[in-house]
């Protein structure tokens, strides 16, 4: 029932319309036109005063026309840079961008998939329970439009999000992650004339990093360096840098001694500094760790699970549960008690502009939503 080539312009019409993160109102307005057209309710939330985007998250309700339990499904709609001006090239199955931007796969892919699933609902009219459709701004910057989300619409209690490449798999557990920042204070001088009356701030970072283990710590532990920003001149002994990481574990405990571990080489490399002379003072830390998303662990005998098994059986597709390194919107859901499973839709090479998706992965996806539906509506679990 899929219709590949309505599912294929549809995608092709979606990213051409720039959304690059905080910048999300016109296909925010066209996707609340289309869901209109559907048949749902729709609402934009005030996330935007959270957010900083130029509009709110999208929330459709479609009501059941049988009835169980309502079912959570989301997407994005903001993109990566270089996100603006997308030129879809598709040839030999695959869509691409012309090569100066993303594609917008992620996570376009998605809401194309989601429309097509309940067009093909509405033109067969085709039994379902309650759909709540949620579609958020600012996920690229750090999850902000489900952090915001105004959660007084969702009544669901478990779902989907798609946003993810395997079509073969539901990820079930994602890892939780702290943001940190240190800002080293030293002090000024001519690099030059006074390097000694001057605390090099880079040089007191440069010793705390090297201290750490980056990358991947063990089978279910990362973290990384990703943003330093300090100095004034190269003549200039510079008085402060500030250093950005992040640290990942699905162990909510070596998530907390990791991040430990890090704060505690930022400040034995302050401690620990030695002055050139005693009137150049010491230098100083500030510390700041914010906790990015809590990991997510769905059982196995989760109807989120079950579900997607059932479909992909039915289907006769293969069909596994999945652990991921990433976070999602369904972090967050998870957190407020709504367990969401991850759903792929086929996009590679996110991120870049080498990113891809093929149409026969999408057209794969669509039909395994649409059987979850399906048995969604039945009382299947």
């Amino acid at each position: 029932m899929i219709n590949s080539n309505r599912l294929a312009n549809t995608f092709q019409s979606l990213v051409q319309i720039d959304s690059v993160s905080r910048n999300e109102a016109q296909i925010c307005q066209e996707l609340q036109s289309i869901l209109k057209s559907l048949g749902a309710s729709t609402q934009v939330d005030n996330s935007q005063q959270g957010t900083g985007s130029n509009t709110g998250n999208l929330v459709a309700h479609f009501n059941g026309t049988v009835q169980t339990s309502p079912l959570l499904l989301n997407a994005h709609m903001d993109t990566v840079e270089p996100g603006n001006g997308v030129k879809p090239v598709f040839q030999d199955g695959v869509f691409k961008s012309d090569g100066a931007t993303i594609l917008g796969a992620d996570d376009k892919s998605a809401i194309a998939i989601l429309l097509e699933v309940l067009t093909v609902i509405q033109e067969n009219q085709l039994p379902h329970g309650p759909l709540e459709v949620v579609l958020t701004v600012c996920e690229e910057i750090g999850l902000l439009g489900a952090k915001h989300l105004d959660m007084s619409l969702i009544t669901a209690r478990y779902g989907y999000a798609l946003d993810a490449t395997d079509t073969r798999g539901v990820i079930t557990r994602a890892p939780g992650a702290n943001k940190l920042e240190f800002v080293v204070h030293g002090k000024d001088a001519h690099a030059g004339a006074a390097p000694d009356k001057g605390i090099n701030a880079i040089l007191l970072a440069a010793k705390a990093i090297a201290a750490l283990k980056l990358g991947r710590i063990d089978h279910e532990t990362t973290c990384n360096i990703g943003i330093i920003q300090g100095g004034i001149a190269t003549n200039i002994v510079p008085p402060r840098v500030s250093v950005k990481g992040e640290v990942r574990s699905h162990d909510p405990f070596k998530l907390k001694d990791i991040t430990r571990f890090m704060t505690a080489a930022f400040e034995d490399a302050v401690k620990h500094y030695i002055p050139v002379t005693e009137d150049v003072g010491r230098p100083s830390l500030e510390t700041h760790i914010e906790s990015d998303f809590v990991g997510t662990h769905i059982p196995d005998d989760h109807p989120v699970v079950s579900l997607a098994m059932n479909a992909a059986r039915n289907l006769g597709q293969p069909m596994v549960t999945k652990i991921t390194g990433g976070g999602a919107d369904a972090n967050v859901f998870f957190e407020r008690g709504i367990m969401t499973g991850v759903l792929g839709t086929g996009m590679r090479d996110m991120h870049t502009v080498r990113e891809s998706i093929k149409l026969s992965d999408m057209v794969t996806a669509a039909e395994l939503l649409l059987e979850i539906i399906r048995l969604h509506a039945g009382g299947e679990k």
